[in-house]
């Protein structure tokens, strides 16, 4: 008996074995699907692994109607088709795409092993069902409604032990099964390893094909495409909804059904992009609108997980009609949009805020420190119909608290030893008209947050030993980066005087949460030039890329700090990676050991090197690929004093 006979007669006592349920003991871990199909075929099928079919290729009449019955897909699915195989041909595979049911309609291979791969079934018109064939990756994939990679004896016949089969199925967008791609080879190593990125490959064009196919079938209709990524959403965006004017999702590809597999909403599941995404009808309509790249970041609903959108608008009529149009255009509040560019937490907190600006609702600002509470709300007054009057900022936190009740509700002429002998005027009083703003609120003491709630219960303060009331009319706007809700617990914040605050809750996300890090770095940049806090200085390429990928545990107040300092060590106007501070860097010592430990030791080349850039600390930043601070900080450790004049 010769290897090859050898080598089948094992395999079909192993498949026998497995239908029967006693696997062998070396059988692989992760099989079970295979095991599955083994067992159809014997069970369901009435196939023998001892009696081997040749490969059936169906009559030309029958491929057409095969082939007639995919017209469209197969037009469409060509170019994707044609590619994959010019990635795949040298390396020896031949690629199949069959329908529904397991017909090849579409196959390319080298015609110099024709005659070999037509006996083996790679051919056009080949049936590679399941109920015919045996496992297979064709029909398997069918039977099983997912990708994988058929190889070797994973094969039920065992003339197709040789093979390595890798299919993915393209779905329409329904969802139902339209057809499946496949990569086959005569020949392959023995692991299956090997044929890893061969199922990647076939994974990732049989999502271009099926989104393609989706973008054709839906070419008169809007279609809301989203990525994680919002470099590629244009181009490449993995979710694609087909929507009406009112956002009702009419169709969907494989990814986002997956979107929408998540909210938990009715039995039938959201039928509305607004429910899928944390937006209203507005924010789709005005995507092509707000921003220059005509992208925008959108939440979803159940995994909180931003992504980002695009619109691809109908070829043959307006996008959107007018009525539409001005159905979702929103109040532009410019000292409010200027916060944010298209963070969806940070829209809909503006959006929020618009609506009540000019309501006398009190407002709590919630958001880690540093994130611009004060800031959100000095433009919610300045929008407002009380901007002519003051805005008055008191940070309950800052003031000690023997002085806070003078401080907030003043005091009649000689109240106390030591006060002004015509009074003061607290806070409260001075933002009379106006807005007084309470930062860190939840650090007021007990017995000044009964007086605040008589405030603004009765509109009236009564200053430090005065005998009469003073009527006041101020908004108030309260901020914490506490949760409220716990110190009420434990009896540290009074829950009417919460109530009285909380009449809406504006939420701040931290910098690293946000979506439009990039937008809040270059206002924060431009504000401290306007300001006139900082000379005028662009960032350059790598010092943004820098910015963006660190987490910023102090948000925008620790960015304010970082773009001061980066603007102080750099040079000729222009902040590169190697002025930033340390905390915003990965730095690598001289040595190879990390950017917090001591630098070069005292015999180490530093001197050297400053001596030969002629004490140029940017040019020696660049040699060990550190920040310029590091290099002042080895120098300092190492007791380096730099010359007073260059080359000196």
């Amino acid at each position: 008996m010769t290897t090859q006979q050898l080598e089948r007669r094992r395999h079909i006592d192993t498949v026998l074995n497995v239908a029967g349920d006693i696997a062998p003991a070396d059988w692989p871990t992760g099989m079970e699907l295979i095991g599955r199909s083994w067992k159809r075929c014997i069970e369901e099928y009435g196939l023998d692994p001892a009696r081997p079919r040749s490969a059936r290729i169906v009559t030309q009449q029958t491929l057409r109607e095969h082939q007639d019955s995919v017209d469209e897909f197969l037009n469409v699915a060509r170019a994707g088709v044609e590619q994959l195989y010019g990635a795949i041909a040298k390396l020896g595979y031949v690629l199949l795409l069959t329908d529904h049911r397991g017909i090849t309609v579409q196959y390319l291979g080298d015609n110099r092993y024709d005659r070999l791969l037509r006996k083996a079934g790679l051919y056009l018109g080949a049936d590679w069902s399941e109920q015919y064939a045996g496992t297979c990756a064709v029909g398997t994939c069918i039977q099983e409604q997912q990708a994988l990679t058929c190889h070797r004896v994973d094969h039920f016949d065992a003339t197709h032990i040789n093979l390595t089969c890798t299919s993915a199925p393209i779905r329409d967008p329904a969802g139902n099964l339209l057809a499946v791609l496949d990569i086959s080879a005569l020949d392959s190593p023995h692991a299956r390893s090997s044929q890893n990125f061969a199922l990647h490959l076939t994974q990732l064009y049989a999502r271009m094909i099926e989104d393609a196919y989706f973008l054709r079938r839906y070419r008169h209709q809007m279609i809301f495409r989203c990525d994680t990524s919002r470099e590629f959403v244009q181009v490449n965006g993995q979710y694609l909804f087909a929507i009406s004017e009112e956002g009702a999702i009419e169709a969907t590809n494989s990814a986002a059904r997956g979107l929408m597999a998540k909210p938990q909403a009715s039995a039938d599941g959201p039928s509305n992009v607004t429910t899928v995404f944390e937006c209203d009808l507005q924010d789709i309509w005005s995507i092509p609108y707000d921003h220059d790249d005509q992208v925008k970041a959108f939440r979803h609903a159940a995994s909180g997980e931003t992504v980002f959108a695009a619109l691809i608008q109908p070829r043959h009529r307006n996008a959107v009609s007018v009525s539409a149009v001005s159905r979702a255009t929103e109040e532009s509040v410019l000292e409010l949009d200027a916060l944010a560019a298209d963070d969806p937490v940070m829209r809909r907190t503006l959006g929020l805020a618009k609506r009540l600006r000019n309501r006398d609702v009190g407002l709590l600002i919630l958001g880690e420190t540093g994130t611009g509470k004060e800031v959100l709300a000095r433009a919610v007054h300045e929008t407002s119909r009380r901007a002519r009057h003051a805005f008055v900022a008191v940070n309950c936190a800052a003031i000690p608290e023997s002085l806070i009740e003078s401080e907030l509700f003043g005091y009649a002429p000689g109240a106390f030893t030591g006060a002004r002998s015509r009074g003061m005027r607290g806070l409260i009083q001075q933002a009379d008209g106006g807005t007084l703003f309470l930062d860190e609120i939840g650090d007021m003491p007990l017995p000044l947050q009964t007086r605040l709630l008589r405030v603004l219960a009765e509109g009236e303060i009564l200053p430090v030993g005065a005998d009469s009331p003073v009527k006041v009319n101020c908004r108030v706007i309260a901020a914490t980066h506490q949760n409220l809700e716990q110190r009420i617990e434990r009896g540290d914040f009074r829950a009417d005087l919460f109530y009285r605050l909380n009449g809406a809750t504006l939420r701040l996300p931290s910098l690293q949460q946000r979506a439009d890090r990039q937008h809040v770095i270059q206002r924060v940049l431009a504000r401290l030039v306007d300001q006139g806090q900082l000379p005028e200085v662009r960032l350059r390429a790598d010092a943004m890329s820098a910015l963006l990928a660190y987490h910023w545990p102090g948000n925008i107040r620790q960015l304010v700090n970082a773009l001061t300092f980066a603007e102080a060590t750099c040079d000729n106007g222009e902040i590169t990676v190697n002025d930033l501070p340390e905390e915003c860097l990965r730095d690598k010592s001289p040595a190879g050991s990390s950017a917090d430990s001591a630098g070069p030791g005292v015999d180490s080349p530093l001197r050297a090197a400053l001596q030969a850039a002629d004490w140029n600390i940017s040019e020696v930043a660049r040699e060990y690929r550190v920040s310029r601070p590091t290099i002042y900080r080895w120098m300092q450790q190492q007791g380096i004093v730099q010359p007073r004049y260059a080359g000196k």
